[in-house]
């Protein structure tokens, strides 16, 4: 992590910009439109007028007026961050602008009453059931892939099947588009999490149905972006192009997402392990003498472990990423497709690790669009450590809701 030293210098005038325009493309120079007059703008303190100053090593350089002018995602990504291609430059704008939608969607004061209008069945355990909020997030970001025309295949969690979009789309989206929402009354953080591929041209000739569920089946090697996206205090984008893992936080006054932290590097070892721990008499013997041995502070970390559980996929995979350790569920409950490759994604660009407990996440191949697996993400020697204790997924379900 770089670090700075800030000071506050409030400013009378400072951009304005709707937080919900769609984003303006050429189609023949989404590059030039975007960059032929590099922006200005300053990152604000909280939206309150107050421009940041930094001294000493940090992501932001300083303009002529003493202030720190900050990096956008789009500048990123237009100055040839990650060697980005034109056409995934456009595909960000667009997951940019729904991404802003579902912020706000979810801050607001009526995301309550969405959330509470589902009734499960009379005795219904799905707690996995979709419930609005959810749907009206795979609908914006549906829109939003459609209206880039960059894209011929998405797969949604909420979706039984992929979705074709365009023949001539280059990229195949799979995402999860509200993670964690169950859990959304009580103001816990969510997320949407996004893995981008290649589409598969040599399927072109197969019907749409087939071609559309191969494409959506491809190996976690073969991701050329990923990203996730955290609604708490803070927006953040946390995204990787194949070349580091970086984070951009959206600043409210302008509508932008800012670089705040480039190159993440995940700790080789953290301090916290993130797991339901009221499940851990239904765990298998390794897991437990695992989880018994780091919080005791008798592993090869000679510290005691602390316990850190959200659950919220994405909110606990974040600050695993910052502080290190691990996150994990150890059933057969996460998907592969939507979350568990993703994710490894972007800990594998962080110099961390995604295991399914034996195997590395990316290395399997997904057979089926909803397939579920076992999940630990987090510090490369803490999963070392904890696959060497063997039996370490737990393949029962006794009986609770998931």
């Amino acid at each position: 992590m770089h670090s700075a030293t800030i000071s506050l210098k409030p400013i009378s005038n400072y951009p304005s910009e709707s937080l919900f325009s769609p984003p303006k493309l050429h189609n023949s120079h989404p590059r030039l439109n975007f960059y032929a007059e590099p922006t200005k703008r300053m990152a604000l303190f909280g939206g309150l007028g107050f421009k940041i100053s930094a001294i000493g090593n940090s992501n932001a350089s300083v303009d002529d007026n003493g202030g720190t002018e900050f990096q956008t995602l789009r500048e990123y990504m237009g100055k040839g961050g990650g060697n980005v291609s034109d056409e995934l430059v456009v595909l960000y704008s667009h997951l940019e602008y729904a991404c802003k939608r579902i912020a706000a969607l979810v801050a607001s004061p009526f995301n309550s009453t969405l959330g509470k209008s589902f009734s499960a069945s009379a005795g219904s355990t799905e707690r996995d059931k979709p419930k609005p909020l959810d749907i009206v997030a795979n609908e914006i970001i549906l829109s939003s892939l459609k209206n880039s025309r960059k894209v011929a295949v998405m797969a949604s969690e909420e979706d039984d099947g992929p979705v074709w979009l365009a023949d001539d789309g280059p990229f195949v989206v799979v995402l999860d588009p509200l993670d964690g929402s169950r859990n959304i009354d009580a103001s816990i953080p969510t997320g949407s999490i996004f893995g981008i591929y290649k589409r598969l041209q040599e399927l072109d000739h197969l019907p749409v149905e087939e071609k559309a569920m191969l494409n959506s089946l491809q190996s976690g090697t073969k991701l050329v972006a990923s990203c996730y996206v955290l609604y708490s205090s803070a927006t953040i984008m946390c995204t990787t192009f194949g070349s580091g893992t970086h984070a951009f936080t959206l600043d409210h006054s302008t509508g932008d997402f800012i670089l705040t932290h480039p190159n993440i590097i995940i700790p080789p070892r953290g301090q916290i392990y993130s797991v339901n721990d009221a499940r851990y008499f239904d765990w298998p013997e390794g897991l437990r003498r695992y989880i018994d041995t780091v919080r005791q502070g008798k592993g090869k970390y000679p510290k005691k472990y602390s316990a850190r559980y959200i659950c919220s996929l994405v909110a606990d995979f974040h600050r695993t990423l910052l502080y290190g350790g691990i996150a994990m569920n150890p059933r057969d409950h996460l998907r592969l497709v939507y979350e568990a490759n993703p994710l490894s994604f972007l800990a594998e660009q962080a110099g961390g690790k995604g295991s399914d407990g034996k195997l590395r996440i990316l290395s399997l191949q997904p057979v089926k669009l909803h397939q579920r697996l076992p999940l630990f993400l987090g510090s490369p020697d803490d999963i070392e450590e904890l696959q060497s204790y063997g039996d370490v997924q737990q393949k029962i379900n006794p009986g609770y809701e998931v």
